[in-house]
């Protein structure tokens, strides 16, 4: 053959081998469920940016610019998922009022709970809920290049995604002002948080009082069903309640609660039923109406709304949030 021809040769076939995952099709496999480009929901326009913030494959970060010749506020989410599955694309609804009223908009990837335990963490929530620390601390680091307002940051998100927002927002700041690690030294603190169906809570005798059915976050701590015993991972959970307490306090927002924090917002589908069984005790109201009383004794600010709700101001999250980072707009 001749030797520039079989040059093109190997280069196309290099190519191919490449990129051609399917060999029927000759075009790349398209991306799975717990792959960071995966995404279940079209966006209505993509990113801007698709940079990773740590070394592992979920650590992904996905920013879409607000035009603004002065540094624009920023709307962090985190989706949901049960921190086991879910992606960056439920986002979309927010997208563009977000970036049409001059909010920039960051989603993020994180690691999963299967992630987290095969890096050894432990308990395995604190990988989802560190990653998005850091996360929010890799973004204010860009703000610079990014043109952020890093003094004006709102959390969002969904179930665990919500769950691990009012973490962030509860908690104490995580900067640590020493670390020769200029991320480390970003501050973790926020504007306020606007959360929908979330989990205010990670105790399972807290979750059994307000919500009979609770059957949600053994995972979190590790824990599954006991096949040979035949016990449900909740109730392994509940019976392991007191050794975990440790765990339980320092990742259930309810307990972080302290006058110092910033306002919430927490948004619910359908109407609490405290004390009794629901449809979908995982995602139920019942969860902001214990944080809510809680963050009334505590002085913290707490909007509470579902439906039938009373003396409701922002009638949806990005309400919420536009009111927070642009009180000019009216």
């Amino acid at each position: 053959m001749n030797p520039l021809l079989a040059s093109v040769v190997a280069l196309t076939l290099g190519a191919v081998s490449l990129f051609a995952a399917d060999p029927a099709t000759k075009t790349p496999a398209a991306p799975k469920a717990g792959d960071p480009e995966f995404r279940k929901y079209p966006l209505p326009v993509e990113p801007d940016e698709n940079v990773s913030y740590g070394p592992h494959r979920m650590q992904r970060i996905y920013f879409w610019r607000a035009k603004s010749e002065k540094p624009t506020p920023l709307l962090f989410y985190i989706h949901g998922g049960g921190w086991s599955g879910g992606d960056r694309s439920v986002v979309r609804s927010m997208i563009q009022p977000a970036l049409e009223a001059g909010i920039s908009v960051v989603s993020v990837e994180y690691r999963t709970i299967k992630d987290s335990t095969a890096d050894g963490l432990v308990p395995p929530v604190k990988g989802p809920m560190f990653d998005c620390a850091r996360a929010l601390q890799f973004t204010r680091s860009k703000a610079k290049e990014w043109n952020l307002d890093k003094t004006k940051v709102a959390l969002a998100g969904g179930s665990a995604g919500a769950c691990t927002s009012l973490w962030l927002a509860f908690h104490d700041d995580l900067a640590d002002p020493q670390s020769a690690d200029p991320i480390s030294r970003e501050s973790t603190r926020v504007t306020c948080a606007a959360v929908g169906g979330a989990q205010t809570t990670l105790d399972p005798h807290q979750m059994r009082a307000w919500t009979p059915n609770s059957k949600y976050g053994a995972h979190a701590f590790g824990i599954s069903w006991d096949a040979k015993k035949k016990i449900s991972s909740f109730d392994m959970f509940y019976a392991e309640r007191e050794r975990i307490l440790p765990w339980i306090k320092q990742y259930s927002p309810y307990e972080l609660v302290s006058r110092d924090d910033p306002p919430v917002g927490l948004f619910y589908s359908t109407p609490p039923n405290l004390g009794k069984d629901e449809k979908d005790p995982t995602h139920t109201a019942n969860f902001g109406v214990k944080l809510k009383e809680h963050c009334d004794a505590n002085q913290v600010r707490c909007e509470l709304v579902y439906p039938g709700a009373p003396n409701v101001v922002h009638a949806t999250d990005i309400a919420y949030i536009k009111a927070a980072l642009r009180p000019e707009l009216k």
